[in-house]
Parts: structure tokens; sequence; C-alpha cells
């Protein structure tokens, strides 16, 4: 096994530190708590999104992820609610 196919692996597993801001962007579906670093949110907020129907996951195995495209699809709704000049 070459060094970028252990690297992928591990990513998949998530084995990997992605605190730093490096992230395998072929990846369809991550946990929770990535999903929430990639949202700039806490871990509790993004459970509370997922709770509420904000944003969807899918269930693997006996684990949850979320989809990619469901983080995409969640900040294009928020950004249609609120008005462009809107301050949080």
């Amino acid at each position: 096994m070459t060094g970028d196919q252990t690297r992928k692996l591990a990513l998949v597993r998530n084995e990997v530190d992605l605190s730093e801001g490096d992230f395998d962007p072929t990846l369809l579906a991550v946990r929770v708590e990535e999903a929430a670093r990639r949202l700039s949110i806490g871990r509790t907020t993004m459970y509370a999104l997922i709770r509420d129907g904000a944003v969807q996951t899918v269930p693997i195995g006996r684990s949850r992820r979320v989809p990619v495209q469901a983080l995409s699809d969640y900040l294009a709704q928020r950004m249609q609610s609120r008005p462009i000049n809107a301050v949080a």
C-alpha cells in the first residue's frame, strides 16, 4: 500500500487529525464532529441542527454521517432566508 493509499484509508476511518484544516475533498459524508468543524460551530450545536432537521444525516452501519452536500444545502438555505446586509 502506498503512502497516499494509507492516508486515504486513515481519512475514511477518521484516524487523521483534521483540526488543522486538512481534509479530503473526495469524502461524500463526514462524521458529525467534522461537519461541525467545517461549519465552524460546536459539536452540540451541530447535533441540535441535526435533531431539528436543519441538516440531514444518513445511517451507515451503527453510526450516522453527514453528507457533504447536506452542509452545502444548509448554508444555501440560511443564505436565502436572511437579508443580504444582516449581521449575525
